[in-house]
């Protein structure tokens, strides 16, 4: 396999096979989860971004790149992310009873939004050194583990027999169709469709039993597993499947368009805020997530159209963006206090979050603008 030049020995990340194949190319990139501080002098470092298609069990992962820089979480959780955490647990003890008291066991995410408090309180216990478990929780955890295929080994083995496994992730399909180009970066190994887990679980003795789709992240799977003696799957999984392959998220050609898709709205975006410049008003951003870096990356932004950005997380303030762009990453009374005509969502995912927190009070009811799948304004 040749990439950059140079014959790759690279094996799937799901099901160990060969026959893998670059379809997107995003460049050489700067570790998602590397914030220096502002006066780190660059340039950062940068490793290749690129996504991967196994043609044998259909997974799409990051090509070969090594683990990047290790940066300890600096994020605080979204209100988004802990109150689904809440109804997800309800509404999983509603559709299993059976699962109340039981033994439970987590794989923790670094994205937070642990169930654990929510099973505790409804009299559920953690599993002990090599019990199994009734149920098994991946929240967005798996996509973090560079060998996916080793990672479900492992939540099988930790399954009971008759017991529930659940995992969520950030789908393949709305990445896709919504051009989310921005949530591929180095740390997120692998990015997952139904198909792929469906076929990478039977490697490890799993079978799904029923999915249902979420909100979180731009949109999300929980898909529900069983040992494949025990599951019964029920209509969600073909439906889904369908879906999937109408979008062609299997296919190499359909993939690669992804490259072209994510070129023509960092290019919009950066006319936008041009334009804005332009015309003398001020652009301020929200949010510092790990997607920013690419996202401002490929728009070629800096500090000339976007001075500074503001984040809830604490440990973020006086740091940077890394990458070309530079953009400092200060608190949000900063944003508050400068009055900024447009504000650049960059937590695109929780938009609507962003807008109600910054409006409370009295708002002045600024433009806010969305920049993917394609840069869009929302009035406050």
């Amino acid at each position: 396999m040749v990439t950059g030049g140079e014959q790759v020995s690279f094996k799937c990340r799901g099901c160990a096979g060969e026959n893998v194949v670059p379809v997107v190319d995003l460049g050489a990139q700067p570790c998602a989860d590397y914030f220096p501080t502002a006066d780190t002098p660059g340039p950062d470092p940068r490793w290749p971004l690129e996504l991967w298609l196994c043609r044998d069990c259909t997974l799409v992962q990051l090509g070969p790149v090594e683990p990047q820089l290790p940066e300890p979480p600096l994020a605080v959780e979204s209100a988004t992310s802990i109150a689904h955490a809440e109804s997800s647990v309800k509404e999983l003890l509603r559709d299993y009873p059976e699962l109340t008291g039981g033994v439970v066991f987590e794989f923790a995410s670094h994205h937070g939004g642990s169930w654990l408090e929510h099973l505790y309180a409804a009299g559920c216990r953690l599993a002990g050194d090599g019990e199994r478990a009734d149920l098994v929780v991946d929240v967005h955890g798996i996509a973090h583990e560079p060998s996916v295929g080793e990672m479900l080994r492992l939540r099988a083995e930790r399954l009971a027999p008759g017991g529930l496994l659940v995992l969520e992730f950030h789908h393949l399909l709305p990445l896709f169709i919504g051009n989310q180009f921005d949530t591929i970066r180095h740390g997120h190994w692998s990015y997952l469709s139904l198909g792929a887990v469906k076929r990478l679980s039977a490697l490890h003795g799993l079978a799904v039993e029923s999915v249902r789709q979420v909100d979180m992240f731009g949109g999300s799977l929980m898909v529900m597993l069983r040992h494949a003696d025990d599951a019964k799957p029920d209509a969600s999984v073909d439906v889904l499947l369908e879906d999937e392959d109408a979008a062609g998220i299997a296919e190499e050609v359909q993939l690669a368009s992804l490259q072209e898709a994510a070129w023509h709205a960092a290019g919009a975006l950066h006319d936008e805020l041009v334009r804005h410049k332009a015309a003398g008003r001020t652009v301020l951003g929200y949010g510092a997530p790990s997607k920013a870096p690419v996202l401002l990356d490929l728009s070629k932004i800096g500090t000339d159209l976007l001075e500074f950005t503001v984040d809830a997380a604490p440990g973020k303030h006086g740091r940077r963006i890394p990458g070309g762009c530079g953009v400092p990453i200060r608190p949000i009374d900063e944003l508050r206090a400068a009055r900024p005509d447009v504000v650049l969502v960059l937590t695109w995912d929780i938009a609507d979050e962003v807008i109600s927190q910054l409006e409370a009070g009295g708002g002045r009811g600024a433009t806010y603008l969305v920049p993917l799948p394609e840069p869009h304004e929302v009035v406050g």
